[in-house]
């Protein structure tokens, strides 16, 4: 991730809302995009782009599983918190969302790829979902900016339920890639937090 103003890096909101929300709800659109074709095609893109634990056949699906869905109320019930968390993580520019969207895409896939049970296959947008909200709830503690940690408060409150789903609580849904999806969202932000030169890091908490 390359170096950042400090302006940049304490922003609450994108500087350029409009992009950024064409943007979010783009990436929405792709995934609607995937499903519709998914039934489609005669052959299951979900089977075949699917994340099959500890298997090296399916470590690929690494890569495809967060387009995949395995319907549409699946799909649906992502598509708010995609497209509000997307959002909210462009505060740092489009650049830097795609490299923190890559982190938590790569890293949340091997997690559940080396700890999801055995024979199967896992898939959705959530683990990127959890992954931009730990990253928007820890931002400004790194930091240091009273502006992210207001948005963190909003965000917690509306949607701090959420968080209950890095737990092995819910039959049929995939704690793992919450789980590591979250952590990955905690790496991107501290990660982030030091592209910001030591001087600037050493300044107090800015509004």
């Amino acid at each position: 991730m390359s170096g950042l103003p400090e302006n940049s890096a304490k922003r609450a909101l994108p500087a350029r809302p409009g992009t950024a929300l064409l943007t979010s709800m783009g990436f929405a659109a792709a995934l609607y995009l995937v499903w519709v074709i998914d039934q489609i095609l005669p052959a299951s893109l979900v089977r075949e782009g699917g994340i099959y634990s500890r298997d090296w056949s399916g470590l690929d699906g690494v890569l495809w599983a967060p387009l995949l869905h395995s319907g549409w109320d699946h799909l649906v019930s992502n598509t708010v918190p995609v497209v509000v968390f997307a959002f909210l993580a462009m505060a740092g520019g489009i650049a830097q969302w795609a490299a923190i969207t890559a982190l938590i895409w790569l890293l949340s896939g091997l997690g559940v790829w080396l700890v999801a049970p055995p024979h199967t296959v896992t898939i959705g947008a959530s683990g990127l979902a959890f992954g931009w909200l730990a990253f928007l709830l820890v931002r400004g503690f790194f930091n240091r900016s009273g502006g992210q940690l207001v948005v963190a408060g909003i965000l917690f409150f509306l949607y701090g339920s959420m968080l209950w789903g890095v737990l092995p609580l819910y039959q049929g849904v995939s704690w793992q890639g919450h789980l590591f999806g979250a952590v990955s969202g905690v790496i991107a932000a501290w990660l982030v937090s030091r592209t910001v030169p030591e001087p600037a890091r050493a300044r107090r908490w800015t509004w």
